[in-house]
């Protein structure tokens, strides 16, 4: 699974000129938490709500209101866009996409393809391919079957499965500890109680 299949495509961008002000309003009018700063149609920012809220001054300053509104009207959005970016390519696998997230501590990555911004992944896209991979949204029925981590799982699974006619829509597996397995599938069929009934004769624990 790649960035390119749950990245968002349609991009909001913004020159590294652009004032706070007229950034937070763009954030506002598109529902939108970043945004890449581009210049001549290269990346050479990110810019956060959080990092404009950071930037905002604080209400304990001394400043007069007409002071603070002319601040954040004519601060360039440059003084506070990250300029070291992080991001990635339509073709990472999602996984390296989901590490560069975790060990950068941050929610989002511009998508860059030949130095050009192509698009942008959010944790919530992470999120939805973790559902995806874990057959969330597959039709059939979810069954958890626990067990040994050894050869043969796999086959004797599918060999059950097709004695009853059963299609694995999905599958997923979590290691445990002493060397135990979950396997999470999705089974779809007539016949899946017999398949669970199957399994468990063979030793397998076999839960709902």
């Amino acid at each position: 699974m790649y960035v390119r299949q749950f990245m968002t495509a349609q991009v909001f961008t913004v020159n590294p000129e652009l004032s706070i002000a007229d950034t937070m309003a763009l954030m506002r009018e598109k529902k939108i938490s970043r945004l890449p700063v581009v210049e001549k149609g290269k990346l050479v920012g990110f810019v956060t709500d959080g990092d404009l809220r950071e930037a905002s001054p604080s209400k304990a300053t001394t400043l007069s209101v007409f002071e603070l509104n002319y601040l954040v009207a004519k601060t360039p959005i440059r003084e506070v866009a990250i300029k070291k970016v992080v991001f990635c390519h339509p073709d990472t696998q999602i996984e390296d996409a989901a590490l560069l997230m975790r060990d950068h501590k941050i929610g989002g990555l511009p998508v860059v393809d030949n130095g050009k911004v192509v698009g942008i992944i959010t944790g919530s896209d992470i999120l939805d391919a973790f559902l995806d991979i874990m057959g969330f949204r597959s039709p059939g029925q979810r069954v958890m079957i626990e067990t040994r981590d050894q050869i043969g799982v796999m086959s004797d699974l599918a060999v059950t499965t097709k004695e009853f006619d059963v299609n694995i829509g999905s599958l997923a597996v979590y290691h445990l500890k002493d060397n135990q397995i979950q396997i999470l599938a999705r089974l779809q069929g007539d016949q899946v109680a017999e398949v669970e009934e199957a399994l468990q004769k063979k030793g397998y624990q076999v839960k709902k």
